[in-house]
C-alpha cells in the first residue's frame, strides 16, 4: 500500500499537448519561487528533443526542471521508475524551500504520483516474449490481442503505443485478471500528497490552431535532420521513435511517406492524443478545467493574472 506523504502540496498543471503548459508554468514558477517537476513520458528521454517538445534553453535557464532527459532512449522505463523519481526530486525540493509544480500531459504518471499503482511487479520473461511477438506480429495484432482480454484498456490504448499494450498483456499473462479490473479493483490508493490539479483546456478552435503552429514548428525547425541523426546513432527500435511525430519523421528518412504527408499525418494523431488526454483527465477526480487565460492558476497562487492587474 502507498504511503500516505505530509506536506508539500503540490500544484499540478496539466492539459493537453500544445494548451501551453510549460510557458504558463515556467512564469507561475518565477513568481512563486518554484521548481518544475516534468510530468512528460517522452521528456524524460536525452537526444530526442523536437519532438518531444522539450522546455527551450531559455526556459530551463530561467526555472530548474527535473525528470527532463534524464534517461537514455535504449534505457526500460515506467511510471513506476518516474514517480520513484519525482518524489526524490519533490523530497529535494522541498527541503530547500521551494515550492513544487508538477507540469505535463502524462495522465498514467500523474495518477502514479498523486494515489500510486496496482502492485503488479514486472515479469522479464513474459515482457520479453510478447515484446519478441509485437516485433513479428506487428502493433495492430497486440492491439487486438489486448481488445480480446481487456476491451477497456484496449480503448483508451492507441495500437501505436506498443509499449504500453505489451505491459498490459503482460499483467493479464502474469496475473489472469484484465489490467482495467485490476486498476478498478485497487482504485489507485489514498492520495500520497495533497494537491490542485488544473487542466488548462482552451477551446476547440484555438487548440486546433496552437496544434498546427506547434507540428508546423517541429518541422521547420528540423525534427527530420534530428530523426537521421537519432537513426544514425542506433535509436531507430527505441521507444520514443514509436511517438508521434518521430514515427512520422522516420516513415520520411525511409521513404514512406513526403515530408507533407508526414506533418499531415502527425497533426491528425496529434489531435488524437490532445483528445485521450482530455478523456483521461475528465476521470481525474479533483481536476479542475480551467480556459484561458488560466485566471484559476493565478488566482488559486494569490497572484494577478498577467497583464489583468490583482485577481479578485
Amino acid at each position: 500500500m502507498a504511503r500516505v506523504l505530509p506536506q508539500p502540496a503540490l500544484t499540478v498543471i496539466a492539459g493537453s499537448t500544445g494548451a501551453g503548459k510549460t510557458e504558463l508554468a515556467v512564469e507561475l514558477a518565477e513568481r512563486l519561487g518554484a521548481e518544475i517537476v516534468s510530468a512528460d513520458s517522452q521528456a524524460v528521454y536525452r537526444h530526442f528533443d523536437l519532438g518531444t517538445a522539450k522546455p527551450e534553453p531559455r526556459q530551463l535557464t530561467r526555472i530548474p526542471h527535473h525528470l527532463v532527459s534524464v534517461v537514455e532512449p535504449t534505457e526500460a522505463f515506467s511510471a513506476a521508475r518516474w514517480a520513484s523519481l519525482a518524489d526524490a526530486a519533490i523530497a529535494d525540493i522541498a527541503a530547500r524551500g521551494r515550492r513544487v509544480l508538477v507540469v505535463g500531459g502524462t495522465g498514467l504518471y500523474i495518477r502514479a504520483l498523486l494515489h500510486g499503482l496496482t502492485d503488479t511487479p514486472p515479469d522479464q520473461r513474459v515482457r520479453r516474449i510478447l515484446e519478441n511477438e509485437a516485433r513479428r506480429l506487428g502493433p495492430e495484432a497486440m492491439h487486438r490481442r489486448l481488445a480480446e482480454v481487456d476491451p477497456r484498456t484496449a480503448a483508451r490504448l492507441p495500437p501505436a503505443d506498443v509499449v504500453r499494450v505489451v505491459r498490459a498483456l503482460e499483467i493479464h499473462a502474469t496475473t489472469g485478471t484484465p489490467p482495467s479490473e485490476l486498476r478498478a479493483a485497487h482504485a489507485f490508493g489514498a492520495a500520497r500528497y495533497p494537491a490542485h490539479i488544473h487542466f488548462l483546456d482552451p477551446p476547440g478552435e484555438e487548440l486546433e490552431q496552437r496544434l498546427a503552429a506547434r507540428t508546423r514548428r517541429m518541422f521547420e525547425q528540423g525534427l527530420l535532420g534530428e530523426t537521421r541523426r537519432l537513426v544514425d546513432q542506433g535509436f531507430r527500435d527505441t521507444a520514443p521513435m514509436r511517438s508521434v511525430g518521430y514515427r512520422q519523421a522516420l516513415a520520411v528518412v525511409a521513404g514512406e511517406l513526403t515530408e507533407e504527408q508526414a506533418e499531415r499525418e502527425t497533426l491528425l494523431e496529434t489531435r488524437r492524443y490532445a483528445k485521450r488526454q482530455r478523456t483521461w483527465f475528465r476521470r481525474e477526480p479533483g481536476t479542475r478545467f480551467v480556459p484561458p487565460p488560466y485566471a484559476a492558476v493565478w488566482e488559486e497562487a494569490g497572484l494577478s493574472v498577467p497583464g489583468h492587474g490583482r485577481s479578485r
